[in-house]
């Protein structure tokens, strides 16, 4: 799909915070073990307390709890595309900003740590933002963003795939599962891309499941990501067709496992070129060389 269509398929899904609201229930909910994904991401910095932070694509604030219980003194400030998710967000509204990752609305050398957590998929051009992600960014910042693998819910891909083959005319071997939306930005590509702008990367993997006992949240999960996937189907594949024979093959899962398993593994990813946990490295180096 061209960026421009992508990009316009992103701004609808995300016109309302109904389907990001399903997706953050079915992980809080029918993940096991059970964790704070949003606490265990911004564990994985070290804090001062008293950070300059911006939120890229907030959302619906899902960290601003957690980082202010964290760090009762932080600066936050938080920005998304979409006027409806900022309506229902918690913090202050002055602290809140309608902008684009790829023209920020701050000063440059403003913020200690950006955070950007399962977004960076959605932006159309991931040079220009992570480029306003650096210039925001004070020379010892951190960015922090969180993602999945591509490796993670292989068994959603392969009864998915299996689906797709029933029902098209195109042969086996050329079937693919719909892309994931975090394919384009996960923990192992995103890596080799923040890499390329910072001079540290470092990877923090989070592995679990999701276990369904019944049927309908596992097809209100999938349900959700429809208009992110459904373009990625064969031409003469329509999502309704394939949802039914996902809801058959699930059921019989369910009936005779008792609970369908999905493998998961998401993460954060962190960035700098001097602060944090590359900090002590760069001031050994730069002491190595004036010496």
């Amino acid at each position: 799909m061209p960026a421009s269509n992508q990009s316009d398929v992103v701004r609808r899904y995300y016109q309302t915070d109904e389907f990001l609201r399903v997706r953050e229930e079915t992980h809080d909910k029918y993940t096991v073990p059970k964790i704070d994904f949003a606490r265990w991401a911004l564990q994985t910095i070290n804090w001062t307390g008293d950070e300059a932070v911006l939120d890229l694509g907030t959302g619906v604030g899902t960290y601003y709890s957690r980082i202010v219980s964290m760090t009762p003194d932080v600066k936050y400030y938080a920005n998304d595309l979409s006027h409806q998710l900022l309506v229902n967000h918690p913090a202050d509204t002055q602290t809140l900003s309608l902008s684009d990752a790829m023209k920020l609305p701050y000063a440059t050398n403003s913020f200690d740590v950006v955070m950007a957590n399962h977004m960076l998929y959605h932006v159309p051009n991931l040079d220009d933002a992570l480029k306003e992600i650096k210039r925001v960014l004070k020379p010892d910042g951190k960015l922090l963003t969180a993602t999945n693998s591509i490796h993670t819910m292989p068994e959603l891909q392969v009864l998915m795939r299996r689906a797709i083959v029933l029902l098209t005319r195109y042969g086996a071997t050329q079937v693919r599962p719909p892309a994931l939306p975090s394919d384009t930005f996960a923990l192992e590509n995103g890596t080799r891309i923040l890499a390329a702008h910072f001079f540290a990367v470092v990877r923090h993997d989070l592995p679990g499941q999701l276990v369904f006992r019944d049927i309908e949240p596992a097809m209100a999960y999938l349900e959700s990501m429809r208009d992110l996937r459904q373009d990625s189907l064969p031409e003469d594949v329509a999502w309704e067709d394939m949802m039914l024979i996902m809801r058959q093959q699930i059921t019989q899962l369910i009936k005779h496992l008792g609970k369908l398993e999905i493998n998961k593994v998401t993460g954060a990813l962190i960035a700098s070129d001097s602060g944090g946990f590359i900090h002590e490295f760069v001031e050994r180096d730069k002491a190595a060389h004036t010496n």
